[in-house]
């Protein structure tokens, strides 16, 4: 399909800066079926969904990938994206063309990492000098990857270290949030719960390959980018007993949906998964996992805005954005939430 149908105008004021507070006060459109959108608030949740239904999560955790450094007299910009061993990670450079294999770039702090060659991806292998872990070193020399988006109008802050994570960060290894579930609190869990809905977590390292453009012209000639994600035989169990019984699986963030789809057979039964995906889902695309979405609104001409249009329609997902920038939604990683129930009879 050409790029140019998933293009839309987004007035820059809209793209929220900070979250909302509490972040279940976050506006939610409802888009089911082909009903009228309803503009309600995420902590309307409970009353939305079923007993029986589950939410699944993303419980990786964003790690403080960003880093400046100096290679000699160049300054150098890195952005962690994916871990290649115990000491190396990829990372996507600013001023790369600086940088040769086998220059040292001092980060400050302590933290000096050798460059290495050009990845398929676009980005630069650092391998990281000393003995301590590379996370250790991310905390002592690094700061919180917020999106180029908003990292291009305020400087990141103390607030993002907390702002910029979600309550189910366990696993270390994103550099980007599975931004859909911040807008969860414990008491809109504990409310959930009470109304007899589960959950259930996977994990999904978030790579930053997440913020690059589609530069292709049509969807069959962009590479997606590799993340790594794991679903366990337990979870895998539990997830395949919900649809047997007659609920709904939620992905909550479109890297919970598209880790659960990689996983799933043919057969729609959910497989244990430790590996990469690139998975790309475009309209025309089968789900055989998921029965609805909840996620915050997208990039135009981006795979995540495809992935929606895969789901509920190319001309719906149109409407429903047209409608949330007319209503003043507020947009992207720290903005406002949709939840797209495709079916729902």
């Amino acid at each position: 399909m050409r790029v140019d149908l998933f293009d839309f105008d987004l007035p820059p004021e809209r793209i929220a800066l900070r979250p909302a507070s509490p972040r279940d006060s976050a506006r939610m459109m409802l888009v089911a079926g082909d009903r009228p959108f309803e503009d309600l608030r995420v902590h309307d949740l409970p009353g939305l969904l079923r007993a029986g239904d589950c939410l699944v999560f993303n419980d990786t955790r964003v790690i403080p990938a960003q880093l400046e450094g100096m290679r000699g007299e160049a300054r150098i910009g890195a952005t962690l994206h994916k871990r290649q061993g115990l000491r190396e990670w990829q990372a996507f450079l600013r001023n790369a063309k600086r940088v040769r294999a086998g220059d040292r770039i001092d980060f400050g702090a302590g933290v000096t990492a050798i460059a290495g060659g050009r990845d398929e991806d676009g980005g630069v292998t650092l391998d990281f000098e000393g003995d301590e872990p590379v996370e250790v070193l991310l905390e002592r020399a690094g700061r919180m990857p917020l999106p180029p988006y908003i990292a291009s109008k305020r400087p990141t802050d103390a607030r993002d270290r907390a702002d910029y994570q979600t309550m189910f960060a366990r696993e270390d290894g994103a550099v980007a949030a599975p931004t859909a579930a911040l807008h969860f609190t414990p008491e809109l869990m504990a409310s959930l719960k009470g109304a007899g809905i589960e959950n259930e977590t996977l994990t999904l390292h978030v790579g930053a390959g997440t913020f690059l453009p589609v530069k292709a012209d049509d969807t069959t000639e962009h590479r997606m980018h590799a993340e790594w994600g794991r679903i366990d035989a337990d979870t895998a169990d539990r997830l395949n007993a919900v649809r047997a019984r007659g609920g709904r699986l939620i992905a909550v963030g479109t890297t919970s949906l598209r880790l659960l789809e990689s996983a799933t057979g043919e057969d729609g039964r959910i497989a244990p998964f430790a590996d990469e995906t690139r998975i790309f889902i475009t309209p025309g695309y089968r789900f055989r996992a998921v029965d609805g979405l909840m996620t915050n609104f997208h990039l135009p001409r981006s795979t995540l805005f495809m992935l929606v249009s895969a789901l509920m329609g190319r001309e719906r997902m149109q409407e429903v954005y047209a409608h949330a920038i007319a209503d003043e939604y507020r947009f992207y990683s720290y903005g406002d939430s949709s939840l797209l129930l495709p079916d729902v009879g």
